[in-house]
């Protein structure tokens, strides 16, 4: 079997449920996009697969390049085989995605506005799943030697090709890469709550499309049993998830398969991510210019609603507002932090309701000092980093997190917790070595975001340090040249170990 050259010529296809500029509903998506392009730079032949949704082809020029793709569904009567096209979007030029292919069933994913969310996605994931398997046998123009599947919606190709496909000799040398960018989503479940009776211990055969027990399997867990190897989204989240406190149940698994577990950092568009070049801020700047970076402070409190203040201590959240994000740690403390210093407050995001309805209390209490836009906005997370002092990320747990990387490189000192990607990213602030690119703590509680807050605010008063500190977290390079490296090593990693087992089964 061919290994990975660093040369180039390496053929890598990347399965999950979103894949940006065509459908991006979270970091996944984003992640599909930059890793991708940035393999295709080292020479890497990477290519994408999702499934085809509605708005996609309005959007974007497709060819079919395969009509009728016949996939099982195991049922033992009515649908045995579903019936699918394959189209492609070809990149023409400089900037373009990669190759991107999209698995085509008008009932499954055209007669649907959303990515996520629907009673019968665990159909619509494991037709994706052996989609792509027949894909692959019948498309005699391109194979890959790769298949990174991308958490649990495309966890199953895993399962199909080391089960179901196992003697097939189209498929059975590929090597396999299950990505984990979340181990607390498993499936169409709430693992931490399922009866002895559903258990799932990932040997079965995966159920028929029509069985409802489809809905009752372990995704995450067997992606990480069938893969070659098991990456996820930084180092110390690798570390993290072996134990109990971080493994959501699967770290005793985890463990067992710990020679197979990498974490790579992931980057951050550093096209999209620019202050020289943003089109979506008002004042140009780099790390020499801080004072035009600072005009855009008063854009922001403009465009919010906000006192125009240049020395008020404005602290900007970008989040999806769910409880693994900790902004609840707020909830007794925004009134003190409110009344004790000149903050202000900006807050872009929605999620949980309880949340949302905070935010909004706050902005009710204070006009002028607190505003919150409660819904996803592409545009706004660029003006809020070119603008605010810190941004703020007080995660209960962060895999790896892309906000503390695109606020530094603006240029906005982060203020997180010290878990996952977060304590791989942000160095705290030693004021004796003149070291550090923000503000870390370690416990999750109130007391501890507070006092990193104040440190911060007491901290941004001297000007002069506190340029150097934003200037530091400007030069961290988060770009993903360093990590599509790490990624090529993963996959050569990969194919030997497949080499190895299919040398075992002659």
């Amino acid at each position: 079997m061919k290994l990975f050259k660093f040369n180039g010529g390496s053929r890598v296809l990347f399965v999950g449920a979103e894949a940006a500029p065509f459908a991006r509903v979270g970091g996944l998506g984003s992640v599909m996009d930059s890793l991708s392009r940035a393999l295709r730079e080292k020479g890497c032949d990477a290519r994408v697969m999702i499934p085809k949704y509605l708005s996609i082809e309005e959007k974007w020029k497709l060819d079919l390049v395969q009509k009728g793709v016949s996939v099982p569904t195991g049922n033992e009567s009515g649908e045995t085989h579903l019936v699918c096209n394959v189209k492609r979007f070809t990149p023409k030029k400089a900037g373009d995605p990669v190759t991107t292919y999209f698995l085509e069933n008008q009932e499954y994913y055209e007669k649907r506005s959303n990515v996520y969310g629907y009673a019968d996605d665990a159909i619509r994931w494991a037709l994706l799943a052996r989609g792509v398997i027949e894909f692959i046998r019948a498309h005699k123009e391109w194979k890959p030697d790769v298949i990174v599947a991308c958490d649990w919606q495309a966890a199953l190709v895993l399962n199909y090709l080391r089960i179901e496909y196992k003697k097939n000799p189209q498929v059975n040398g590929i090597a396999t890469v299950f990505a984990i960018h979340n181990l607390y989503y498993q499936g169409m479940f709430d693992h931490r709550f399922v009866q002895e009776m559903d258990y799932d211990d990932g040997h079965s055969p995966v159920p028929a499309f029509e069985n409802p027990r489809l809905t009752k399997i372990n995704c995450m867990r067997r992606g990480i049993m069938h893969a070659d190897m098991v990456t996820t989204v930084s180092p110390n989240y690798a570390k993290e998830i072996l134990t109990a406190d971080y493994g959501e149940l699967l770290d005793g698994l985890l463990r067992e398969r710990r020679n197979a577990l990498v974490g790579i950092l992931n980057g951050i568009d550093y096209s999209m991510w620019d202050p020289k070049k943003d089109p979506y801020i008002s004042y140009k700047y780099d790390k020499e210019s801080l004072g035009d970076r600072a005009r855009n402070k008063t854009v922001l409190q403009e465009r919010f609603g906000l006192e125009r203040n240049r020395n008020a201590f404005v602290v900007g959240i970008v989040s999806r507002l769910s409880k693994q994000k900790g902004f609840e740690l707020l909830y007794p403390i925004a009134d003190i932090l409110m009344q004790e210093l000149p903050m202000q407050l900006v807050v872009v995001g929605s999620g949980d309701a309880d949340l949302m309805g905070f935010f909004h209390g706050l902005e009710t209490k204070y006009p002028g000092r607190v505003a919150a836009h409660l819904s996803f906005d592409a545009v706004l997370p660029h003006v809020v980093f070119a603008g605010a002092d810190v941004a703020l990320v007080p995660s209960q747990f962060e895999p790896c997190g892309l906000v503390q990387m695109e606020a530094m490189r603006m240029g906005a000192v982060p203020v997180v917790r010290r878990t996952g990607g977060l304590a791989d990213s942000v160095k705290d602030y030693d004021p004796d070595k003149g070291a550090g690119t923000g503000f870390v703590f370690d416990k999750f509680d109130s007391s501890s975001v507070m006092i990193a807050l104040i440190r911060a605010f007491e901290n941004f008063r001297n000007k002069k340090e506190w340029n150097k500190l934003i200037k530091r977290g400007m030069s961290e390079d988060f770009s993903w040249e360093k990590s599509a490296v790490r990624y090529l090593e993963v996959f050569d990693r990969a194919a030997k170990l497949r080499e190895r087992e299919l040398k075992k089964e002659e």
